[in-house]
Formats: structure tokens, sequence, C-alpha cells
């Protein structure tokens, strides 16, 4: 019998997914919770083998960091993340975080059930395109930004000129176009527009 958890924000996804495990013999909704926290809290009292978590739970822990904080538990559950997002650095979070698998709500019931099967087993649960992402991901150079320059980068995302995050951030614009210097060079950017993107797609913003 494989005892799950069942981590969403939306009641009514986890009234559908206890459901379809109804039908399954050899898996058993051990129990529910709708913030990252409350399955940390969970998982320390009570005993399951894997943890079918959302990627956005509100407000709180999201999906890659309640998988990080399950996976340093004594004898931690796997973590299979079933969410609507399917942007790479979001993936590759949480494959670093702990978690044995990434699937998408558009899956067949049929998937989930086997991946959640297979997750138990200790095994890896991606989609081959996935995978090859994930591992592209991997032997990516890691973009590290100082927290002033993340500061001015959400600026910049939000379309403000310089002079406008100079004011917001209360500094010189000269400190600005020295910070988005910085920033281009990292990101490899020659414009503002290019630099917002590649943020985006590397989760920075």
């Amino acid at each position: 019998m494989i005892r799950i958890l069942l981590v969403d924000d939306h009641p009514i996804v986890r009234t559908g997914l206890r459901s379809l495990f109804d039908n399954y013999e050899d898996i058993e909704v051990g129990g529910e919770a709708s913030t990252g926290e409350e399955a940390v809290d969970f998982v320390k009292s009570t005993t399951v083998d894997v943890v079918l978590c959302d990627l956005r739970l509100g407000a709180g822990m999201n999906g890659a960091e309640t998988t990080a904080a399950i996976a340093k538990l004594p004898r931690a559950p796997r973590v299979l993340i079933l969410t609507t997002f399917d942007k790479d650095a979001e993936i590759l979070a949480c494959i670093e975080a702990g978690a044995s698998g990434y699937l998408l709500k558009d899956v067949s019931a049929q998937t989930i059930v086997e991946s959640i099967r297979a997750a138990a087993q200790g095994q890896l649960v991606l989609a081959p395109e996935m995978t090859q992402r994930v591992l592209a991901g991997m032997r990516a150079p890691k973009v590290e930004l100082t927290a002033r320059e993340h500061d001015v980068l959400q600026q910049l995302a939000t379309g403000n000129g310089n002079k406008q995050i100079a004011k917001v951030l209360f500094v010189s614009e000269a400190t600005v176009k020295t910070h988005l210097v910085h920033i281009f060079d990292k990101l490899q950017a020659t414009s503002r527009t290019e630099a917002i993107i590649k943020a985006r797609e590397l989760g920075l913003v």
C-alpha cells in the first residue's frame, strides 16, 4: 500500500484527486494539506510514502521550498510535483530541492497513478522532453545577482526607466546605470528587453 499526502491550495483539486485514488487498491490518501507549512508539519507526525504537491501554494512556501523542507526530515517521503506551470527554472528548482518528479496537470489519470508508484520505488519521474530541459538547465552557468542588482532588475521588469528606478531605490542614476551594466553582463543581454526576457526564463523576476 502506498500512502500519499495531497498538497494543493484548491480544495476541489484535492477532492478530485482523492476520488481518483479511491479507484486504486494500492494507493491510500493518508491526508491533505493546503499549504507547504501544513504539509511539512503533517509529514513530521504521520508516515506517508509520497507527497503529491502543487507548485504554487498561495502566500507561503512554494512547491520547491516545501520539497526542500521535507527532504531534510528523517525518513523523508518522496515528493512528486503536480502543477500547471512548466517553466524550466521552476522545474529545475524542484528537482534540485529533491523532488522525485514533476508532472503537469494535463496528464492522464493513469500517468499520475503510475508516476506515484514509480516515485514510491525511488525512481525519477520526468517526461523525456522535460528531462532534456532539466539537464540543460543543470549544465547552464548559474546567474548570481547581488541583492541590489536584483532590486534594479525587479524595477526594470516593471518598465521603470533609470530615473524612476533611482528614485524608488534612493540611489543616483549613475549607480543604476552601473548596476545595469553588471546585470546585462551576467545575463549576456544587450538590451533592457533581452535582459527581462532572460531573467524571466531563469526565474529571476
